[in-house]
């Protein structure tokens, strides 16, 4: 009996063990399979702004004007049929992607604009807008201009000799008839060629320095305002100083934004060795000095190389909406323009790097002009992926109450706004008398990134 037992037994584990092992291996591997099916089935989805509310998904980011078709908006229309002619998901096989020519893009703008026009002008009454806006929704798809004057040296007036790459460009917007204010910007904080920085005492060696170029930016003034003797002034000034760049547009407020375009245009070609430009109004103080040290100093920061392809610096506004004040000179309509305005550093006077400069000109040309200048700056900044860095030297908007009443209080500051001709020199006059007992007094508060 047990014999018989154990061969049955022996029977069984012949005949069964293959089957369990059997057994086993299919189990195993359909888990593999399983596993590979899943990790397979991982897609990466492309989810429209605004589309997904879940949870469980990243933040989206949000673009400073509306994606979709705002009804009578003319800007934001316009500017969805640019988004999409360059669309590469849409147009996959695009050969003007590139879209380096501006007759390019006129060519691809001026039947966008008429058909919007034609689609909303039931309901967008340009004929009771005010003139001024009348007159930029005209020609807003414009931006090839003809130089009438421009300055004698590569990148404005400065040292015939200098020996190392100018630091920095003073890019200076003004007026025909602002004659006085260009003069007290190259007697005070304008001047162009080697110009001493402002370290404190603490910092060893001397004070370093840095040569500065000028150049200021002009249109051309309306006939109505202008004297006959005018043009013929203006050269006069230009054979003086080398340093007027003007074209052939009127210039008005809302042609402001005409005069960042180009002069990023005259920039990309003339000034390939400087490393920085301001950017300013005619009617600001600056505290050149110290602004040359703070840019040497930025020179210097671990991984400058990298922070100079989108370094820009000013006063940041943020979250900012449209003027519809129409008594405004910033005002714009509903019907031209719906959403909020990008973060922007204000166009009184801000700071950006030569590589910065030559990037905003590249994304401008898929970005329509826009009426207020340093708002469209920003515009381009957020389609470069960037926003400009707050520093709370720069006052846009002046002093806080009672700040100016201190000792040092131009020396804790980059730049002012608004000063008179006079007062520029007045002020320049103090900075250099209070040099050295303020040399140590730091600047206004730590810049916020």
């Amino acid at each position: 009996m047990a014999l018989c037992f154990c061969r049955w037994r022996n029977v069984l584990l012949c005949v069964c063990t293959p089957c369990i092992c059997l057994l086993l291996l299919f189990l195993y591997s359909g888990l593999l399979i399983c596993m590979q099916i899943n990790d397979s089935a991982t897609v990466t989805h492309f989810v429209a702004s605004g589309t997904l509310r879940s949870s469980s998904f990243g933040p989206l980011p949000q673009t400073f004007w509306a994606c979709h078709l705002q009804g009578d908006a003319f800007w934001n229309n316009l500017q969805l049929a640019i988004d999409r002619h360059h669309n590469p998901v849409l147009r996959p096989n695009n050969s003007d992607m590139g879209f380096e020519n501006a007759t390019r893009y006129e060519t691809l703008l001026r039947p966008n604009s008429s058909n919007v026009a034609d689609r909303n002008s039931s309901g967008r009454n340009f004929d009771k807008l005010p003139q001024q806006m009348q007159h930029f929704v005209s020609h807003m798809e414009i931006r090839d201009y003809p130089i009438l004057i421009q300055p004698d040296g590569v990148c404005g007036a400065g040292a015939k000799y200098e020996r190392e790459r100018p630091l920095l460009l003073m890019a200076i917007k003004s007026t025909e008839l602002n004659l006085e204010n260009r003069q007290a910007i190259r007697r005070t904080w304008g001047k162009a060629g080697r110009v001493a920085g402002q370290k404190g005492n603490s910092s060893r060696g001397a004070e370093g320095g840095a040569y500065v170029r000028r150049v200021f930016l002009l249109g051309k003034e309306p006939p109505e305002g202008l004297n006959e003797d005018f043009p013929g002034l203006l050269r006069m000034e230009s054979k003086l100083y080398g340093d007027i760049l003007q074209w052939d547009f009127e210039d008005t407020f809302f042609n402001l934004t005409l005069k960042d375009v180009l002069f990023w245009s005259w920039f990309s070609g003339s000034c390939g060795r400087t490393r920085f430009v301001f950017k300013g109004d005619d009617d600001v103080f600056v505290n050149t000095p110290k602004l040359i040290t703070y840019l040497q100093d930025q020179l210097k920061e671990p991984q400058a190389r990298d922070t100079m392809k989108g370094f820009m610096v000013g006063n940041v506004i943020g979250a900012a909406s449209p003027v519809r004040v129409n008594s405004s000179k910033y005002f714009i309509p509903v019907s031209f323009y719906k959403g909020l305005y990008p973060a922007y550093a204000g166009g009184g006077g801000v700071v950006y790097s030569s590589l910065l400069t030559k990037r905003l000109l590249n994304t401008s040309k898929r970005v329509l002009l826009f009426p207020i200048d340093d708002v469209y700056v920003g515009m381009c900044m957020v389609r470069l992926n960037l926003c400009p860095s707050h520093h709370p030297a720069f006052l846009t908007f002046d002093f806080p109450a009672k700040e100016e009443e201190q000792p040092c209080a131009y020396h804790r500051v980059l730049l002012v706004h608004k000063r008179s001709p006079s007062e520029m020199v007045t002020l320049w006059a103090g900075l250099k008398k209070t040099a050295t007992r303020c040399r140590d007094v730091p600047l206004r508060n730590t810049p916020q990134h």
